[in-house]
């Protein structure tokens, strides 16, 4: 009688995992949820991809129709001589979207979205570790000033992925001076604070309990010397869930995605790449793919990384994806 009431319990366990696990990688978190679409926009990459970052933007602006934003205020850009401010560029971004009822999450300090990570002014390599950081605090106080006025600026991300230590060329993190970031910026205005975390890598929970909302990153397919490509096994169900506990264990007001993977992960840069080396990570129907799985997470806004690299696609003849990116905004 036990050995088969143990046996039937086994096939009971078994069956409901089984269910578990195709409920997990099936489930859609979007249903009943509208899920808003923005895009990160980098004025250097697009320049790294010999396009004119102008044109790239009015074009993501008026023939997108995109209305959210994530933005950098890139310290090598801004104070490329010591003590001396240039936001020309950014003031720019600023107004064109704003003169169309956008609004933009603003990130700031040194360590920002694209590679090398951290983007240091030639004249701070000199300096010493305090001597940069000090810097970087004074930096943070001139771009929060500048714009502390400014309406189409709905938040302030503060360093992109600061816990994360295995990508970028950045030094290792330390914990205790971005605590001393984000205290100013508090200090400084009174809208929220978004933290960034890998979605892949990370818990949020160091960011959660800094930040008013989590950014997440959420890639599907990367490369790397050792292994090649790695495909993620992750349903969207893990960022679902994920938010959950965040909301559960934290005072933070939720969680959103911050970097929705949608150009090609590269050894080498784009223009280095042959497009069909390009094409392996990212193709039309792997942007159809992408597109499907942030909706399924349920987490919105949800910004998609690779306006840049859809324009300088369509610069190459191939407008394919840039024509179905027009579909999500219209």
């Amino acid at each position: 009688m036990k050995k088969r009431f143990k046996k039937w319990l086994g096939i009971i366990i078994l069956l409901f995992l089984i269910y578990l696990v195709y409920w997990l990688y099936t489930v859609d978190f979007s249903q009943d949820k509208e899920v808003e679409f923005g895009v990160t926009f980098s004025n250097k990459y697009a320049q790294e991809l010999s396009l004119d970052s102008r044109q790239v933007l009015i074009a993501i602006l008026d023939d997108l129709k995109v209305k959210k934003f994530r933005l950098m205020a890139y310290w090598d850009e801004i104070e490329q001589l010591q003590d001396s401010y240039n936001f020309s560029q950014l003031d720019w971004q600023l107004q064109e979207i704003s003169q169309r009822q956008g609004e933009v999450i603003l990130s700031i300090g040194h360590r920002l979205p694209r590679w090398p990570e951290c983007h240091w002014p030639g004249w701070t390599f000199q300096l010493s570790r305090e001597q940069r950081q000090q810097k970087i605090l004074e930096l943070l106080e001139k771009t929060v000033k500048r714009y502390q006025n400014n309406s189409v600026i709905k938040a302030w991300q503060i360093e992109n992925e600061p816990f994360l230590k295995v990508f970028g060329e950045c030094p290792k993190p330390d914990k205790d001076f971005f605590k001393q970031e984000v205290q100013l910026v508090r200090s400084l205005d009174n809208r929220p604070v978004i933290i960034t975390e890998s979605g892949e890598l990370s818990t949020w929970l160091r960011a959660a309990k800094l930040a008013d909302y989590v950014g997440s990153s959420v890639y599907r397919i990367t490369w790397n010397k050792r292994w090649g490509y790695f495909y993620y096994p992750l349903p969207p169900s893990h960022y679902y869930l994920k938010a959950q506990i965040v909301r559960l264990l934290t005072s933070a007001k939720g969680v959103f995605v911050s970097e929705m993977q949608m150009e090609p992960w590269l050894g080498m840069p784009a223009l280095l790449t042959p497009l069909s080396e390009q094409y392996h990570s990212m193709n039309v129907q792997q942007f159809q793919k992408n597109l499907n799985y942030a909706k399924r997470t349920g987490l919105s806004p949800n910004y998609l990384w690779g306006a840049e690299w859809w324009y300088w696609l369509r610069e190459q003849g191939d407008g394919s994806i840039w024509q179905l990116a027009k579909e999500i905004w219209r």
